[in-house]
């Protein structure tokens, strides 16, 4: 036990620099997927998140063999790039067939990670010393983050946040009613279209964190959260990127705990964690709170009925008693 909170008093220290670079990496990132999360789930895409994350795979691998190199700058250029032609395939099939979203997402999710792993695949037969380390981006290797790469992670959660936080008015108005913001002068696609391009810039920038499994993850769990405990849509985006940074915070303390296991799934974890206590406790949507308003309404039926039942009888009785008692005629 003292073992744990020596390791704990190190880590709020901050006096390690890999701590840092990895604690705020998280923290960033989980901030940027819950805020932008929040704006796909009320936009019915929750899923989006993941079929971008398989997306942006064959873009790293075609920047590295056109590159050569593995600076993070250029291979998350590759996947942003790959997402956002993720993104215009995904509306393609929909504008243009009569394919379903759930279908196109499908299509968009497996046929791009089919070719990305096709590429990696191609680049370890290679046989290329520098190769070494792009299969990470599968599952994520937050512990490798240096102080470049979360400076980079730092700045593009900024610019997400800050871009959601300019044109939240705008995101509101398509995520409830389409129709009427382009009635008013916004043009929905157009709007969609910069919705998904954040989108795809919030799951690019934790691809080395978390991987491109377990991204999407943090675009969903953290917003689900927050919707069970508030109504209000300000109120919940705020919740959902302090949920996110939360988990991004328990789940890098854990993985420092035991340094063999990675932060990324352990934030995922977190968040789950953070989801089923809310499941249970949240005030009005929660599991205890709707059993115990279940529980009340059920006694109010039930002396509702009562009282009924008991009016009823008098009121029979008192006629009976009133033509009981009533003079002869």
């Amino acid at each position: 036990m003292s073992g744990v909170w020596e390791q704990t008093l190190r880590l709020l220290s901050l006096s390690d620099a890999n701590v840092r670079y990895v604690l705020a990496g998280m923290m960033l990132l989980g901030l940027a997927g819950g805020v932008l999360g929040s704006f796909t789930l009320l936009r019915k895409r929750a899923l989006i998140g993941d079929a971008l994350a398989h997306a942006a795979l064959p873009g790293i691998g075609i920047a590295f063999i056109v590159t050569g190199t593995k600076t993070i700058g250029v291979l998350l250029a590759g996947a942003y790039a790959a997402g956002v032609l993720g993104v215009l395939s995904l509306m393609a099939i929909r504008r243009y067939s009569r394919v379903k979203e759930d279908s196109a997402l499908a299509i968009v999710l497996t046929v791009f990670f089919g070719v990305g792993i096709v590429i990696l695949t191609y680049i370890q037969k290679t046989g290329k010393a520098s190769q070494s380390g792009l299969d990470k981006f599968l599952f994520g290797q937050s512990a490798s983050l240096i102080g470049g790469e979360v400076l980079l992670i730092s700045a593009a959660a900024v610019i997400l946040v800050t871009a959601s936080i300019l044109l939240y008015k705008e995101f509101k108005l398509l995520c409830f009613d389409p129709g009427y913001s382009s009635a008013i002068g916004f043009s929905a696609a157009w709007l969609d279209i910069i919705l998904m391009a954040l989108a795809v810039g919030a799951v690019v920038i934790g691809l080395q964190a978390v991987g491109v499994v377990l991204m999407a993850a943090l675009l969903i769990i953290p917003p689900v959260t927050a919707r069970l405990w508030t109504n209000r849509f300000g109120v919940m985006i705020v919740t959902a990127g302090a949920l996110g940074a939360i988990s991004g915070a328990l789940g890098s303390y854990l993985s420092f705990l035991a340094p063999k296991m990675p932060s990324g799934p352990l934030t995922v974890l977190a968040a789950t964690t953070l989801f089923t206590v809310s499941l249970f406790i949240a005030p009005e949507r929660g599991l205890i709170s709707r059993m115990l308003q279940h529980r009340s309404n059920r006694r109010r039926t039930e002396l509702e009925n009562s009282l009924r039942a008991a009016a009823e009888w008098l009121e029979i009785n008192h006629r009976s008693l009133d033509t009981a008692f009533s003079p002869a005629q």
